[in-house]
């Protein structure tokens, strides 16, 4: 399945796809979308976003950024569990998957085009986060159809 995501930190909202799991992972970086999220050096789910047209994979708010990464780090089991975590995305056509690596696993074709986001929590009287922040709602859950797949492409 695939999860659809809406943030509502910029506008028009965008909508993110998380995959549920290190297989449906795999149908999304088969397909590719513009942009991949994930923990670094942690087991998580691939998030992608669709950039808008004309739009670099180095323009992106901040804040969308931001919450990419959460909810990046929120599909984590391990790195939901943990109070700093580093979120690594990069453009899909930057990821490198052949047939020797690991169901869900990626790595990059070039390395000058990942960036590093870090997720600290735990400041002084701040309480964890449990999930992702408010201004990610989810609004759809929709099997791997061949019409999903479909949608993959476009």
């Amino acid at each position: 399945m695939v999860y659809y995501f809406t943030s509502n930190v910029v506008e028009p909202a965008a909508t993110l796809y998380v995959g549920k799991d290190k297989f449906e992972n795999e149908e999304l970086i088969k397909y590719g979308w513009d942009e991949d999220f994930h923990v670094d050096n942690l087991s998580s789910a691939h998030v992608y976003l669709r950039l808008k047209p004309g739009q670099e994979w180095d323009q992106i708010p901040a804040a969308l950024v931001d919450d990419c990464a959460q909810l990046t780090k929120a599909n984590s089991i391990e790195g939901n569990k943990k109070d700093n975590v580093t979120v690594i995305y990069t453009p899909w056509s930057n990821l490198l998957k052949n047939a020797s690596m690991a169901t869900g696993q990626v790595s990059f074709r070039d390395p000058k085009k990942v960036c590093f986001f870090p997720i600290h929590f735990l400041w002084k009287g701040q309480k964890k986060k449990a999930s992702p922040p408010i201004s990610l709602l989810l609004y759809e859950r929709a099997t791997t159809t061949p019409q999903s797949k479909k949608e993959f492409k476009n």
